[in-house]
């Protein structure tokens, strides 16, 4: 079974020297999604994903369903695990299965188990849009703002974090997030690890506050 949704590494919370209060004031950026969020209760998107691990790559696309505190369900719509998928509604567990004739069959494993995560072991819960931010205001290292130009035709904000020690930020040594400065919410995020781009990927699609309901994640 090979299931889950990508979207970022979470970065480990250690001794910090950039704490998220002073973060946001150096990023405007945060702050404005901060306030985006407020009042969403779900959302759904599609990602598309490219991720690297030495000599090994994944991509993948994935449809991605999140209802407030802590529900989430992921489908692989292409690439590697197509038609498999996952639903996390909090704890340590995933449901997950596979795709094809075996969809049917769910079996619950840990959150970390192999067949649950990516390719450089992003869980279900570390795919959610505000952790992808939140992670920008809490692991330590140097955080820019700038203007990020136009992606696709959307005017952007640009976030770079310098990780101070890519060591206990699972090798990921710089992170760049866009943000559509129109719905302040993440579009883009590229991470390197030295001067290998290891993960890129991209939202779109998203849809908040869509009525989505606990029958949406079975678990």
């Amino acid at each position: 079974m090979n299931f889950k949704a990508s979207l970022s590494l979470f970065g480990a919370l250690v001794g910090t020297s950039c704490l998220a209060a002073s973060a946001a004031d150096q990023a405007p950026a945060i702050a404005a999604f901060d306030r985006a969020y407020t009042g969403v209760t779900d959302y759904t998107c599609i990602l598309r994903v490219h991720e690297a691990k030495g000599t090994q790559s994944q991509d993948r696309v994935y449809q991605y369903s999140f209802m407030n505190p802590h529900y989430v369900k992921t489908l692989i719509l292409d690439g590697d695990g197509k038609g498999s998928g996952g639903v996390w509604i909090g704890g340590d567990q995933v449901s997950g299965h596979l795709g094809g004739i075996l969809s049917g069959f769910h079996l619950k494993v840990d959150l970390h188990d192999p067949r649950a995560v990516s390719l450089r072991g992003v869980t279900i819960p570390d795919g959610l849009l505000p952790r992808i931010i939140d992670d920008y205001g809490t692991i330590p290292g140097k955080l820019t703002q700038t203007d990020g130009g136009k992606l696709g035709g959307i005017e952007t904000d640009r976030l770079e974090l310098s990780v101070a020690e890519p060591a206990s930020n699972h090798g990921i040594s710089d992170q760049i997030v866009y943000l559509s400065k129109d719905t302040h919410w993440p579009i883009r995020q590229i991470m390197y690890s030295g001067t290998q781009i290891v993960l890129d990927e991209s939202v779109d699609d998203l849809k908040t506050n869509v009525g989505l309901t606990k029958s949406d994640f079975p678990f």
